[in-house]
């Protein structure tokens, strides 16, 4: 997470967590194209889903407060959804939550001939992450990961 997402988080968070009654799962801000993107990543903390509605809420909620603190300078588009069934982890919060659930690890550098890890996510800590597979626990370092995401079971 960028120092520009950690502040907007702060910002936000108490609005969204303690007024509306959301849990912030993330925030992204990045570049598409020309157009930046501010995106709000909501998440229902009874697990009953986000409706277009809930979203809406939100987006009315922080958008003044967004324009108040103009942490970022230049056009941008904001977008609040929700967090969706499969999950990037990118916070040590997020690891946390989903210790002990299937992930799916895609890597920068092969490990065992491959660039892309299925197993459980067994332990995290700052430099690294450690996945069960099927046979054998690996530990992989965060510095090798391009991105770990849950894994929704159909």
């Amino acid at each position: 997470m960028t120092n520009l997402e950690k502040k907007i988080e702060q910002c936000i968070q108490p609005i969204i967590e303690d007024q509306l009654a959301y849990e912030l799962y993330d925030v992204l801000y990045v570049k598409e194209g020309k157009d930046y993107y501010l995106r709000i990543l909501i998440d229902s903390p009874h697990g009953d889903g986000i409706s277009l509605d809930d979203c809406e809420k939100v987006n009315n909620a922080i958008t003044d407060l967004l324009d108040e603190k103009d942490f970022i300078k230049q056009a941008y588009y904001l977008e609040v959804s929700s967090a969706g069934l499969e999950r990037n982890l990118r916070a040590n919060k997020h690891f946390q939550k989903y210790l002990g659930q299937q992930v799916e690890v895609k890597l920068y550098q092969n490990i065992q001939n491959t660039k892309v890890l299925q197993g459980i996510l067994a332990d995290y800590q700052d430099d690294h992450i450690t996945i069960q597979l099927e046979q054998e626990t690996i530990e992989i370092p965060k510095n090798n990961i391009a991105n770990v995401k849950t894994i929704y079971q159909w």
